[in-house]
């Protein structure tokens, strides 16, 4: 199966670079995509600060979901392509289910009301 952005996605030929997380691979093709010229045009296309797209290739920012959303609304490539990109291959993404369950209440559930 090949994606939008040419790479072919179930063929493990392509080397283990592609499974590593890395998201220069991800502004490089946004860059080459979009037709720009270095990271401060990506920055500006993308709405954020310089700093930022600095910050993310060099490892010490993830690449967040708002970028990623702001990403996918400026090169029309899908979620899942530009998350291929960035080598991240989860299928699914899990939610603790501790953060579904109601709160122990505080005095033990006595509350009277007056």
């Amino acid at each position: 199966m090949t994606n939008q952005v040419g790479i072919d996605m179930n063929n493990d030929a392509d080397g283990d670079d592609l499974l590593q997380y890395n998201p220069n691979r991800l502004l490089d093709t946004l860059i080459e995509n979009l037709r720009l010229k270095n990271d401060a045009a990506l920055s500006r296309a993308l709405e954020v600060a310089p700093p930022v797209i600095s910050k993310i290739r060099h490892h010490r920012l993830p690449v967040g979901a708002s970028l990623l959303i702001r990403m996918h609304e400026v090169s029309d490539l899908s979620i899942r392509d530009l998350r291929y990109l960035m080598g991240d291959r989860r299928n699914k993404f899990r939610i603790s289910d501790k953060q579904f369950k109601p709160k122990e209440p505080v005095d033990g559930g006595s509350s009277t009301q007056g």
